[in-house]
């Protein structure tokens, strides 16, 4: 059995609809992509934290989530 995908918000327990792909160029190579987990309550939230740090990319649905290769990128 697969364990649901939860929302990346501090404390929150719900169900992750969104992905939100982001990169820190500080600290990640250009091709590199992170992703956080949003349910519908904290995409806003969680956008605006990355936005306005000017690391996310894009935001799209959790099952269109890219794959981190990993640290060893």
């Amino acid at each position: 059995m697969t364990d649901p995908l939860l929302c990346s918000a501090k404390g929150c327990q719900q169900h992750a609809v969104w992905a939100l792909v982001w990169n820190n160029p500080k600290v990640h190579s250009p091709d590199r992509r992170k992703t956080w987990l949003a349910c519908e309550e904290h995409r806003e939230q969680l956008a605006g934290f990355l936005g306005a740090r000017q690391f996310l990319l894009d935001v799209v649905p959790v099952d269109e989530a890219p794959q981190d290769p990993g640290p060893g990128r």
